[in-house]
């Protein structure tokens, strides 16, 4: 879980207007911290497999929203890789 002043850095960072807090851009970002934040989760407790599967569901709908940023906007799909730097 994210606490409340990181989502609202997160939030700022890639909004596209003022009240904006759904886009495909925003909800990338802060699904990519939560899946950073549960890596040293998971170092401590390799077997927690009802988390590791939150998890995959997380990794799964951001695949899928990026799917949708490339297909839709080509450019801020390659800009948002770059700042969230992700592997692709």
């Amino acid at each position: 879980m994210l606490a409340k002043t990181k989502k609202k850095e997160i939030i700022a960072k890639n909004k596209k207007t003022k009240n904006d807090t759904g886009s495909a851009e925003v909800q990338i970002a802060i699904l990519t911290e939560r899946i950073n934040g549960l890596s040293p989760h998971f170092e401590k407790h390799a077997k927690d497999h009802h988390s590791r599967y939150g998890l995959i569901k997380m990794v799964s709908r951001r695949k899928k929203l990026l799917a949708y940023l490339k297909r839709e906007d080509p450019e801020k799909y390659q800009s948002l890789i770059a700042s969230l730097e992700l592997r692709k």
